[in-house]
Protein backbone atom coordinates (compact mmCIF):
# COMPACT_ATOMS: atom_id res chain seq x y z
CA UNK A 1 0.00 0.00 0.00
CA UNK A 2 1.45 3.35 -1.08
CA UNK A 3 0.44 6.35 1.03
CA UNK A 4 0.60 10.06 0.14
CA UNK A 5 2.59 12.50 2.28
CA UNK A 6 -0.74 13.98 3.45
CA UNK A 7 -1.92 10.54 4.61
CA UNK A 8 1.38 9.90 6.39
CA UNK A 9 1.29 13.25 8.21
CA UNK A 10 -2.40 12.76 9.12
CA UNK A 11 -1.58 9.33 10.53
CA UNK A 12 1.27 10.78 12.59
CA UNK A 13 -1.10 13.37 14.05
CA UNK A 14 -3.95 10.89 14.65
CA UNK A 15 -1.69 8.38 16.41
CA UNK A 16 -0.05 11.23 18.40
CA UNK A 17 3.33 9.93 17.29
CA UNK A 18 6.38 12.10 17.93
CA UNK A 19 8.13 11.37 14.63
CA UNK A 20 7.64 10.07 11.09
CA UNK A 21 10.58 8.45 9.27
CA UNK A 22 10.99 7.78 5.56
CA UNK A 23 14.02 5.65 4.63
CA UNK A 24 14.58 3.74 1.38
CA UNK A 25 14.08 -0.06 1.52
CA UNK A 26 11.91 0.29 4.64
CA UNK A 27 8.21 1.06 5.04
CA UNK A 28 7.32 4.46 6.56
CA UNK A 29 7.72 4.30 10.36
CA UNK A 30 6.43 6.36 13.27
CA UNK A 31 7.81 6.76 16.77
CA UNK A 32 5.06 6.12 19.30
CA UNK A 33 5.80 6.52 23.01
CA UNK A 34 9.50 6.25 22.22
CA UNK A 35 9.19 3.05 20.15
CA UNK A 36 9.81 3.05 16.40
CA UNK A 37 7.04 1.15 14.56
CA UNK A 38 6.53 0.46 10.83
CA UNK A 39 3.16 1.61 9.53
CA UNK A 40 1.07 -1.54 9.13
CA UNK A 41 0.29 -2.35 5.52
CA UNK A 42 2.56 0.34 4.07
CA UNK A 43 4.90 -0.67 1.24
CA UNK A 44 8.67 -0.40 1.36
CA UNK A 45 9.87 2.91 -0.01
CA UNK A 46 12.23 3.41 -2.92
CA UNK A 47 14.42 6.49 -3.38
CA UNK A 48 11.98 7.63 -6.08
CA UNK A 49 9.02 7.16 -3.72
CA UNK A 50 10.63 9.40 -1.09
CA UNK A 51 11.45 12.08 -3.66
CA UNK A 52 7.84 12.06 -4.88
CA UNK A 53 6.59 12.33 -1.29
CA UNK A 54 8.78 15.15 -0.01
CA UNK A 55 9.98 17.30 -2.91
CA UNK A 56 6.57 19.01 -3.43
CA UNK A 57 6.68 20.45 0.11
CA UNK A 58 10.10 22.10 -0.38
CA UNK A 59 10.60 25.69 -1.45
CA UNK A 60 13.08 26.43 -4.23
CA UNK A 61 15.55 27.71 -1.62
CA UNK A 62 15.25 24.50 0.40
CA UNK A 63 15.75 22.40 -2.74
CA UNK A 64 18.92 24.36 -3.50
CA UNK A 65 20.20 23.82 0.05
CA UNK A 66 19.48 20.08 -0.21
CA UNK A 67 21.35 19.90 -3.52
CA UNK A 68 24.33 21.82 -2.11
CA UNK A 69 24.67 20.35 1.37
CA UNK A 70 22.83 16.99 0.97
CA UNK A 71 20.57 17.81 3.92
CA UNK A 72 18.15 20.55 4.90
CA UNK A 73 16.20 21.56 8.04
CA UNK A 74 12.87 23.36 7.81
CA UNK A 75 9.54 23.76 9.57
CA UNK A 76 6.08 23.90 8.07
CA UNK A 77 2.43 24.28 9.04
CA UNK A 78 0.05 21.45 8.24
CA UNK A 79 -3.62 22.37 7.68
CA UNK A 80 -3.79 24.62 10.78
CA UNK A 81 -3.70 21.39 12.80
CA UNK A 82 -0.02 21.01 13.64
CA UNK A 83 3.50 22.03 12.69
CA UNK A 84 6.28 19.71 11.67
CA UNK A 85 10.02 20.13 11.97
CA UNK A 86 11.60 18.28 9.07
CA UNK A 87 15.10 17.13 8.21
CA UNK A 88 15.78 15.73 4.76
CA UNK A 89 19.12 13.97 4.43
CA UNK A 90 21.04 11.60 2.22
CA UNK A 91 21.99 8.08 3.28
CA UNK A 92 23.74 5.50 1.08
CA UNK A 93 23.02 7.69 -1.92
CA UNK A 94 19.27 7.84 -1.29
CA UNK A 95 17.00 10.53 0.11
CA UNK A 96 15.59 10.08 3.63
CA UNK A 97 13.35 12.22 5.83
CA UNK A 98 12.55 12.67 9.51
CA UNK A 99 9.49 14.68 10.54
CA UNK A 100 9.01 15.78 14.19
CA UNK A 101 5.41 16.58 15.16
CA UNK A 102 5.07 19.94 16.93
CA UNK A 103 1.63 20.10 18.57
CA UNK A 104 -0.38 23.19 17.71
CA UNK A 105 -1.46 23.65 21.32
CA UNK A 106 1.24 24.89 23.63
CA UNK A 107 1.55 22.91 26.85
CA UNK A 108 1.24 24.96 30.03
CA UNK A 109 4.21 24.83 32.38
CA UNK A 110 2.16 22.99 35.01
CA UNK A 111 1.36 20.30 32.41
CA UNK A 112 5.00 19.43 31.65
CA UNK A 113 5.50 17.29 34.76
CA UNK A 114 8.07 19.65 36.29
CA UNK A 115 7.53 20.76 39.92
CA UNK A 116 5.40 23.89 40.41
CA UNK A 117 8.34 25.69 42.05
CA UNK A 118 10.14 25.81 38.70
CA UNK A 119 7.67 28.47 37.58
CA UNK A 120 9.59 31.13 39.52
CA UNK A 121 12.24 30.98 36.80
CA UNK A 122 9.88 32.91 34.53
CA UNK A 123 9.98 35.91 36.90
CA UNK A 124 13.77 36.30 36.64
CA UNK A 125 15.04 39.43 34.96
CA UNK A 126 18.39 38.05 33.83
CA UNK A 127 20.55 34.94 33.82
CA UNK A 128 20.97 31.66 31.97
CA UNK A 129 18.50 28.75 32.19
CA UNK A 130 19.50 25.50 30.49
CA UNK A 131 17.14 22.67 29.55
CA UNK A 132 19.15 19.59 28.61
CA UNK A 133 18.80 15.97 27.60
CA UNK A 134 19.10 13.72 24.56
CA UNK A 135 17.08 14.33 21.41
CA UNK A 136 13.35 13.72 21.76
CA UNK A 137 13.10 14.21 25.52
CA UNK A 138 10.71 17.19 25.55
CA UNK A 139 13.27 20.00 25.80
CA UNK A 140 11.57 22.13 23.14
CA UNK A 141 8.18 21.64 24.82
CA UNK A 142 9.58 22.76 28.19
CA UNK A 143 11.25 25.82 26.68
CA UNK A 144 8.02 26.73 24.88
CA UNK A 145 6.12 26.40 28.18
CA UNK A 146 8.52 28.84 29.87
CA UNK A 147 8.15 31.32 27.00
CA UNK A 148 4.37 31.00 26.95
CA UNK A 149 4.16 31.62 30.74
CA UNK A 150 6.21 34.81 30.28
CA UNK A 151 4.10 35.78 27.25
CA UNK A 152 0.91 35.33 29.29
CA UNK A 153 2.06 37.14 32.44
CA UNK A 154 4.54 39.84 31.42
CA UNK A 155 5.06 42.63 28.90
CA UNK A 156 8.47 41.75 27.50
CA UNK A 157 10.28 41.62 24.18
CA UNK A 158 11.10 37.95 23.57
CA UNK A 159 13.47 36.97 20.77
CA UNK A 160 13.81 33.33 19.74
CA UNK A 161 16.59 32.00 17.49
CA UNK A 162 15.66 28.58 16.14
CA UNK A 163 16.63 26.04 13.48
CA UNK A 164 13.88 25.75 12.40
CA UNK A 165 11.05 27.64 14.15
CA UNK A 166 8.93 25.07 15.97
CA UNK A 167 6.14 26.39 18.21
CA UNK A 168 4.27 29.50 17.05
CA UNK A 169 3.27 31.62 20.05
CA UNK A 170 -0.17 33.23 20.23
CA UNK A 171 -0.54 36.92 20.97
CA UNK A 172 -0.18 37.69 24.66
CA UNK A 173 1.23 40.50 26.76
CA UNK A 174 4.70 40.19 25.22
CA UNK A 175 6.14 41.14 21.86
CA UNK A 176 7.70 38.02 20.27
CA UNK A 177 10.26 38.05 17.45
CA UNK A 178 11.01 34.56 16.10
CA UNK A 179 14.10 34.21 13.90
CA UNK A 180 14.87 31.12 11.85
CA UNK A 181 18.35 30.11 10.75
CA UNK A 182 18.88 30.53 7.00
CA UNK A 183 15.54 32.33 6.59
CA UNK A 184 15.91 35.25 9.03
CA UNK A 185 19.61 35.07 9.93
CA UNK A 186 22.72 33.50 8.43
CA UNK A 187 24.24 32.10 11.64
CA UNK A 188 23.70 31.59 15.38
CA UNK A 189 26.58 33.87 16.47
CA UNK A 190 25.46 36.69 14.17
CA UNK A 191 21.87 36.43 15.41
CA UNK A 192 23.02 36.42 19.03
CA UNK A 193 25.29 39.43 18.56
CA UNK A 194 22.39 41.26 16.91
CA UNK A 195 20.05 40.60 19.86
CA UNK A 196 21.99 43.13 21.94
CA UNK A 197 20.81 45.82 19.50
CA UNK A 198 17.21 44.60 19.37
CA UNK A 199 16.17 45.53 22.94
CA UNK A 200 15.20 42.05 24.18
CA UNK A 201 14.18 41.11 27.69
CA UNK A 202 14.18 37.36 27.05
CA UNK A 203 16.20 35.37 24.49
CA UNK A 204 15.58 31.74 23.57
CA UNK A 205 18.39 29.90 21.78
CA UNK A 206 17.24 26.69 20.11
CA UNK A 207 20.55 24.97 20.76
CA UNK A 208 24.00 25.96 22.04
CA UNK A 209 25.92 24.06 19.38
CA UNK A 210 29.47 25.37 19.41
CA UNK A 211 32.07 27.62 21.03
CA UNK A 212 30.81 30.80 19.36
CA UNK A 213 27.17 30.20 20.29
CA UNK A 214 27.99 29.33 23.91
CA UNK A 215 30.26 32.37 24.27
CA UNK A 216 27.58 34.65 22.82
CA UNK A 217 24.87 33.15 25.06
CA UNK A 218 26.97 33.80 28.17
CA UNK A 219 27.53 37.39 27.07
CA UNK A 220 23.82 38.01 26.40
CA UNK A 221 22.96 36.61 29.86
CA UNK A 222 25.72 38.66 31.47
CA UNK A 223 24.48 41.91 29.92
CA UNK A 224 21.13 41.85 31.71
CA UNK A 225 18.91 39.48 29.75
CA UNK A 226 17.12 36.23 30.63
CA UNK A 227 18.43 33.52 28.29
CA UNK A 228 16.92 30.07 27.76
CA UNK A 229 18.93 27.46 25.83
CA UNK A 230 19.39 23.72 25.32
CA UNK A 231 22.30 21.29 25.34
CA UNK A 232 22.46 17.56 24.61
CA UNK A 233 23.78 16.54 28.02
CA UNK A 234 22.46 14.02 30.56
CA UNK A 235 23.17 15.61 33.95
CA UNK A 236 23.72 19.00 35.53
CA UNK A 237 27.41 18.32 36.22
CA UNK A 238 27.95 17.11 32.64
CA UNK A 239 26.25 20.26 31.35
CA UNK A 240 28.61 22.52 33.27
CA UNK A 241 31.65 20.55 32.10
CA UNK A 242 30.47 20.66 28.47
CA UNK A 243 30.19 24.46 28.54
CA UNK A 244 33.57 24.96 30.20
CA UNK A 245 35.42 22.36 28.11
CA UNK A 246 34.39 23.95 24.80
CA UNK A 247 36.72 26.87 25.60
CA UNK A 248 40.52 26.80 25.28
CA UNK A 249 42.24 25.91 28.55
CA UNK A 250 43.66 29.44 28.94
CA UNK A 251 40.10 30.84 29.02
CA UNK A 252 38.48 28.24 31.25
CA UNK A 253 39.09 30.00 34.58
CA UNK A 254 37.43 33.13 33.22
CA UNK A 255 34.53 31.10 31.78
CA UNK A 256 33.98 29.28 35.08
CA UNK A 257 33.67 32.64 36.80
CA UNK A 258 31.34 33.95 34.09
CA UNK A 259 29.16 30.83 34.16
CA UNK A 260 28.97 30.85 37.97
CA UNK A 261 27.74 34.44 37.80
CA UNK A 262 25.05 34.09 35.11
CA UNK A 263 23.70 30.55 35.57
CA UNK A 264 20.30 30.34 37.25
CA UNK A 265 19.22 26.73 36.71
CA UNK A 266 19.91 23.51 34.81
CA UNK A 267 16.97 21.20 34.08
CA UNK A 268 17.90 17.77 32.67
CA UNK A 269 15.00 15.78 31.20
CA UNK A 270 14.23 12.19 30.24
CA UNK A 271 10.90 10.82 29.05
CA UNK A 272 10.42 7.41 30.68
CA UNK A 273 8.06 4.65 29.44
CA UNK A 274 5.16 4.65 31.89
CA UNK A 275 3.07 1.76 33.21
CA UNK A 276 0.08 3.10 31.29
CA UNK A 277 0.56 3.75 27.55
CA UNK A 278 2.79 6.76 27.03
CA UNK A 279 5.84 8.34 28.64
CA UNK A 280 6.32 10.38 31.79
CA UNK A 281 8.90 13.03 32.65
CA UNK A 282 11.82 12.37 35.00
CA UNK A 283 14.15 15.27 35.71
CA UNK A 284 17.24 16.58 37.43
CA UNK A 285 17.25 20.18 38.64
CA UNK A 286 20.20 22.28 39.73
CA UNK A 287 19.38 25.70 41.18
CA UNK A 288 22.56 27.76 41.14
CA UNK A 289 23.10 28.92 44.73
CA UNK A 290 26.16 30.17 46.58
CA UNK A 291 27.50 26.63 47.11
CA UNK A 292 27.23 25.61 43.45
CA UNK A 293 28.65 28.97 42.32
CA UNK A 294 31.75 28.31 44.39
CA UNK A 295 32.06 24.78 42.96
CA UNK A 296 31.81 26.09 39.39
CA UNK A 297 34.35 28.88 39.98
CA UNK A 298 36.81 26.50 41.66
CA UNK A 299 36.47 23.76 39.02
CA UNK A 300 34.84 21.30 41.46
CA UNK A 301 31.86 20.29 39.32
CA UNK A 302 32.39 16.66 40.44
CA UNK A 303 30.79 17.75 43.74
CA UNK A 304 27.58 18.99 42.06
CA UNK A 305 25.80 15.60 42.24
CA UNK A 306 26.17 15.46 46.02
CA UNK A 307 25.05 19.08 46.37
CA UNK A 308 21.87 18.39 44.39
CA UNK A 309 21.14 15.26 46.44
CA UNK A 310 21.42 17.16 49.74
CA UNK A 311 19.60 20.34 48.65
CA UNK A 312 16.00 19.27 48.16
CA UNK A 313 14.82 22.19 50.31
CA UNK A 314 16.30 24.56 47.69
CA UNK A 315 14.27 22.94 44.92
CA UNK A 316 17.06 20.70 43.64
CA UNK A 317 16.32 17.16 42.44
CA UNK A 318 18.71 14.40 41.42
CA UNK A 319 17.56 12.28 38.44
CA UNK A 320 17.63 9.17 40.61
CA UNK A 321 15.36 10.84 43.19
CA UNK A 322 12.87 11.63 40.44
CA UNK A 323 13.01 8.05 39.15
CA UNK A 324 12.62 6.62 42.68
CA UNK A 325 9.53 8.80 43.24
CA UNK A 326 7.94 7.68 39.96
CA UNK A 327 8.66 4.05 40.82
CA UNK A 328 7.18 4.33 44.33
CA UNK A 329 4.05 5.93 42.85
CA UNK A 330 3.65 2.97 40.50
CA UNK A 331 4.10 5.17 37.42
CA UNK A 332 7.15 3.40 35.97
CA UNK A 333 8.68 -0.08 36.26
CA UNK A 334 11.85 -0.99 38.16
CA UNK A 335 13.44 -1.93 34.84
CA UNK A 336 12.74 1.53 33.40
CA UNK A 337 14.11 3.24 36.50
CA UNK A 338 17.31 1.20 36.28
CA UNK A 339 17.64 1.75 32.53
CA UNK A 340 17.43 5.54 32.84
CA UNK A 341 19.40 6.02 36.06
CA UNK A 342 22.74 7.77 35.62
CA UNK A 343 24.06 6.59 38.99
CA UNK A 344 22.93 3.02 39.72
CA UNK A 345 24.32 2.94 43.26
CA UNK A 346 22.44 6.10 44.19
CA UNK A 347 19.18 4.68 42.82
CA UNK A 348 19.66 1.41 44.73
CA UNK A 349 20.34 3.31 47.96
CA UNK A 350 17.25 5.50 47.48
CA UNK A 351 15.03 2.48 46.84
CA UNK A 352 16.36 0.64 49.92
CA UNK A 353 16.01 3.62 52.27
Amino acid sequence: MNLTIQQLLELTIQRQASDLHLVAKFPPSIRLNGELLPIVGASELSNEDIKNLVMPILSEGQKSQLDKFLDVDFGFEYKDVARFRANLYTQMGTLAAAFRLIPKKLRKLEETGLPASIGKITTLKQGLVLVTGPTGQGKTTTLASFIERINTDQSNHIITIEDPIEFIYPKGKSLISQRELNSDTVSWPRALRATLREDPDVVLIGEMRDFETIAAALTVAETGHLVFATLHTNSAAQTLDRIIDVFPSVQQAQVRSQLAGVLEAVICQRLIPSMSPGRILAYEILINNSASKAMIREGKTHLIDNLIQTSAEAGMVLMESSLAYLLREGLISLESAQNYALRQQVLTKLLNS
